[in-house]
């Protein structure tokens, strides 16, 4: 895929964030998009600045990604809308702070039924169409987390490795059947959106410290950057993206440390991270 012109685009979690910007960098692309996420008022934002950005055409559903049969009529009615996919961004996602000792198993199944069965069924719905457009592509969006793990991340970890190993297996598998169908898994680091100050946190934690935390040290890229990054790793079919300076650098530092970097990262963690 060499241009986003005139195709169908396809992304979940667009009412913020990195899934609005993509919404945004599509449409100023000639892309006809389809958009959806939970939060209603965001999403008519999103609209609205897709058309200013000059979007064909817009379609935005209200869709909660972990409702596996609302997904699956989601994706039908996307493309006899369009007649046709080309791309579909799996970017809807939340996170879980807080050790795993006090976290409860519905607090697990929340996250993994967005994180991890929510790119699952997004990308099993609209898979034939993609094969079909012969011109399609997935995109993924994992995390730096699903490359290193870090203290207070146990589920969020477990969904963005899930979705890293999904992802990378079902390109090897488009390889193997020659279906004109590419897919990029994305690695962002620290982006300055909503996720934490949406999240939840386990009981006795301590949510504002964290979201100051998140938003003054570690959110260090744009929305609108990350947008940008994600969108020429599509065009230049690169199998996985990592999105800023954080995410590439502890990348490394994980390559470079091996199964040693827990060490580090732990006693890191334990001397700058809120408790």
């Amino acid at each position: 895929m060499k241009t986003l012109d005139d195709k169908v685009v396809v992304i979940t979690g667009a009412g913020s964030g990195i899934g609005r910007s993509l919404a945004v960098n599509a449409a100023g692309r000639g892309a006809h998009l389809a958009i959806s996420d939970v939060n209603e008022a965001g999403l008519d934002e999103t609209v609205e600045l897709a058309k200013a950005a000059g979007a064909r055409a817009v379609r935005a559903d209200t869709l909660d990604v972990a409702d596996r049969d609302a997904f699956t009529t989601y994706a039908a009615a996307v493309a006899e809308h369009y007649g046709r996919v080309n791309v579909v961004v799996n970017n809807a996602g939340v996170s879980m702070n807080g050790d795993f000792e006090g976290m409860t198993y519905d607090e697990m199944e929340w996250i993994v039924g967005i994180n991890f069965w929510g790119v699952v069924t997004g990308t099993k719905e609209f898979l034939p169409h993609l094969i079909a457009s012969g011109d399609g592509h997935v995109v993924n969006i994992s995390s730096l987390f699903g490359l290193i793990s870090m203290p207070s991340q146990t589920l969020y970890n477990s969904t963005k490795y899930a979705v890293r190993g999904f992802t990378e297996a079902l390109r090897e598998e488009m390889l193997i059947s020659k279906h004109k169908v590419g897919v990029t898994c994305v690695h962002p680091g620290g982006i300055k959106t909503g996720i934490v100050r949406n999240g939840r946190m386990t009981a006795g934690g301590d949510h504002d410290e964290l979201v100051r935390f998140f938003d003054q040290r570690l959110a260090r890229t744009s929305p609108e950057d990350a947008a940008k990054v994600i969108v020429n790793g599509v065009l230049k079919n690169k199998p996985r993206v990592l999105i800023g300076a954080d995410a590439h650098a502890l990348h490394h530092i994980g390559k470079t440390l091996g199964a040693r970097y827990q060490d580090v990262f732990a006693a890191a963690a334990k001397r700058v991270m809120p408790s």
